[in-house]
C-alpha cells in the first residue's frame, strides 16, 4: 500500500521473548471437516500445555467469525481473507513467543499454504483431523449438515463446498478411532521438540 511501510521484525527481540518464556512461538493449525474435533482437541491440548508450563493462545474459527471477522461471508474470497487475518494474528502471537492453537476449516490447499507462508514454515505445524464425513455428521449437534443438504445453509464444507485433503500435514489423526486424551498425547509427542526452548 502506498505510503505504508511495515516495521521490520526484530529477530533479537523475538529471541529474547522466547527465552523469557522458555518456549518457541509456533502455530499449531488444526484443519478438518466440521465435527472432526478441531475445537475440542485444540482446547484440550491448550489445557495440557498450560499445565506443563507453556503460554498458549487459542484462535477458534467460530469465535473469530463472531468477533474479528464478523464482516466476512463464506464466499471463496472471504474464506481466504478469514484465514489471512487469523494467520497474521497467529504470527503476532508467535513473535511474542506465544504458542498459538488455531482450529478452523481452512478447506483448501492454497488457503493453508497461504497461512503457512504468512506464519513461516519453521513455525507452522499442520494437524489434519481426518475423521470420516459419516462420523462428523453423527456429531452434528447444530444440524448444519442436515441444513446444508436441505439447501438452507450455503457453501457448507463437505456438502456444497469442497474440502481438499492436505498433502503435507505434519500430523494426521482420525478422531473417530481415538479418545481426546490419546489425540493430545500423539500431538504433544510430535511437537515437543518444536516448542521446547534449549538454553
Amino acid at each position: 500500500m502506498e505510503n505504508i511501510y511495515p516495521h521490520p521484525e526484530d529477530k533479537t527481540l523475538i529471541d529474547k521473548k522466547e527465552a523469557l518464556l522458555h518456549q518457541h512461538g509456533v502455530t499449531i493449525w488444526f484443519t478438518g471437516l466440521s465435527g472432526s474435533g478441531k475445537s475440542t482437541i485444540a482446547t484440550a491440548l491448550e489445557r495440557q500445555l498450560t499445565q506443563l508450563g507453556y503460554l498458549c493462545a487459542t484462535l477458534d474459527g467460530d469465535s473469530i467469525r463472531h468477533s474479528l471477522n464478523r464482516d466476512l461471508s463464506f464466499s471463496q474470497s472471504d474464506r481466504a481473507e478469514n484465514i489471512r487475518r487469523i494467520a497474521e494474528l497467529s504470527r503476532l502471537f508467535n513473535n511474542s513467543g506465544v504458542i498459538t492453537l488455531v482450529s478452523t476449516l481452512s478447506p483448501t490447499v492454497s488457503i493453508r499454504e497461504s497461512a503457512r507462508e504468512i506464519i513461516g514454515d519453521n513455525r507452522f505445524i499442520l494437524i489434519y483431523l481426518s475423521t470420516p464425513l459419516e462420523q462428523c455428521q453423527k456429531r452434528d449437534v447444530k444440524s448444519l449438515y442436515r441444513k446444508a443438504r436441505e439447501g438452507t445453509v450455503d457453501n457448507f464444507t463437505g456438502i456444497s463446498a469442497p474440502f481438499e485433503t492436505p498433502l503435507n500435514a505434519d500430523i494426521e489423526i482420525d478422531t473417530s478411532e481415538l479418545d481426546i486424551s490419546s489425540c493430545c498425547d500423539i500431538i504433544l509427542a510430535k511437537i515437543k521438540t518444536a516448542i521446547a526452548y534449549e538454553l
